[in-house]
């Protein structure tokens, strides 16, 4: 069913939602990996802006009376999407050093 959606899907669209699908970087080339590392250390900053800013919500939300579930829910979010970044940038570092040490 994924093939089906993916093959109907026009390529440039895929390009604009890349970060909701699951690449497989294994069948990726290295270039592509080289260029996919590059994109993701040039995206570190703003990412690191956004989960503070979501830490910092978390803590004017505690702070103000906003409750134990908001303060809960911005400070999940940030773990979680903190650990999913970290996670796919060491992926495609794994990938890139394996096959540095292939060739």
């Amino acid at each position: 069913m994924r093939e089906a959606v993916e093959a109907s899907t026009p390529s440039i669209y895929k390009e604009d939602i890349g970060m909701f699908i699951r690449k497989s970087y294994a069948e990726m080339t290295l270039d592509e990996l080289v260029s996919e590392e590059k994109k993701m250390t040039a995206q570190k900053i703003p990412f690191a802006l956004f989960v503070g800013l979501l830490v910092g919500f978390a803590i004017w939300s505690a702070t103000h009376k906003g409750g134990f579930m908001v303060t809960s829910i911005l400070l999940i979010g940030a773990l979680l999407a903190g650990s999913v970044y970290s996670k796919n940038l060491k992926s495609v570092q794994a990938e890139i050093s394996r096959r540095n040490t292939v060739s």
